[in-house]
């Protein structure tokens, strides 16, 4: 089904002009230069000057690395602010709906709550896959967004390659797929896919297996065409410079990287055949994730006394599909290690 992005987008979000900062209008000079023109202090302390508002350098070691065009990638004050800039541009309160998955990432209808955008949920079968048939008879003329979490948040599933497709085939609005877990994974990513569907939105983020989530930084990859609207709404300074900074020293070193995904694998590995041997713990879900979603007999009683032993895991027994289920993330061999001494003696 083809797809005019133009015609989604809100008609305020269509006209507007973008707020112009002074480093969006002077983007080419060097250390000789002098900056009289954003009413910084011109005293050098290292942070006094503002950001660069497009995050350039940073831009092109992650497409770099991704194999994607600077033009297609949007950055974000963490996977959030980007999440909130679709609802902003794309769905017009009190009108407009968009598509959840429960059990999933919370954040999706917090957002449309906040913009007032109906949220149709439309909950996963009980393999935790799309009900792609309950999806498409939920869509109508004001459906904008479907959201999909692939590796799922809290079940640790990767979807269907198959049902993701026919999704993105049969709507014409956008398709968000929530790759926060990605590397994670034994299955690709969907950036791979971006030039066969303009309505093909992918956010990623450098909190997880990048091990950046204190610097709160988001990246949503789409057509060049998605992306410029975005850059219409986006705060004009919305990662500050020593976030850039220290994400672009991060980046560079992969074998850090690399190391750090084969660690947690290992350990995740290790931690599922202990538990699964555990009397109380009646199931281990499969995960492609750094975190194991597992079923207990009692979630509040076990969540309470591994909290009294100093182990805070989630309990995640409200979500849809997941009665008495905690989430319990990998954590460094020391920890793993105290998490089984405590649940052996439980």
């Amino acid at each position: 089904m083809s797809c005019n992005i133009l015609d989604l987008v809100r008609p305020n979000i269509k006209k507007m002009q973008p707020y112009s900062s002074a480093r969006d209008e002077f983007k080419e000079g060097g250390e000789s230069f002098v900056f009289l023109d954003a009413n910084e202090s011109p005293v050098d302390n290292g942070i006094n000057r503002y950001p660069d508002p497009q995050q350039r350098k940073l831009k092109e070691v992650i497409s770099k690395r991704k194999g994607i065009d600077c033009h297609q990638l949007l950055l974000g004050n963490g996977s959030d602010e980007v999440l909130d800039l679709l609802f902003r541009a794309f769905c017009d309160p009190n009108i407009d709906n968009v598509i959840t998955l429960p059990p999933t990432y919370g954040m999706y209808a917090v957002l449309a709550n906040l913009n007032a955008v109906e949220n149709r949920e439309v909950l996963l079968d009980s393999n935790f896959e799309p009900n792609v048939d309950g999806i498409l008879k939920a869509i109508d003329a004001r459906t904008k967004i479907v959201f999909l979490c692939s590796p799922n948040n809290p079940t640790g599933n990767t979807f269907s390659t198959e049902r993701i497709e026919k999704i993105l085939s049969s709507f014409y609005g956008l398709v968000v797929i929530d790759e926060a877990y990605i590397d994670f994974s034994e299955k690709k990513s969907w950036l791979s896919e971006l030039e066969s569907y303009p309505n093909l939105i992918i956010c990623q983020t450098l909190s997880k297996a990048y091990g950046m989530a204190g610097l709160r930084i988001g990246s949503l990859f789409a057509s060049a065409n998605i992306i410029s609207i975005l850059n219409k709404i986006k705060p004009p300074y919305n990662i500050n410079v020593l976030s850039q900074e220290k994400a672009f020293e991060e980046l560079l070193n992969i074998n850090k990287l690399k190391n750090t995904i084969s660690s947690i694998k290992e350990e995740k590995e290790s931690l599922i055949k202990v538990l699964l041997e555990v009397s109380f713990i009646k199931k281990v879900y499969p995960s492609d994730t750094n975190y194991l979603l597992i079923e207990v007999d009692d979630a509040l009683k076990r969540y309470d006394q591994l909290l009294k032993n100093g182990i805070v895991v989630r309990n995640r027994s409200s979500q849809p599909l997941c009665t008495n289920s905690l989430r319990i993330t990998i954590g460094t061999s020391e920890e793993n290690d105290k998490l089984i001494q405590i649940i052996k003696q439980l």
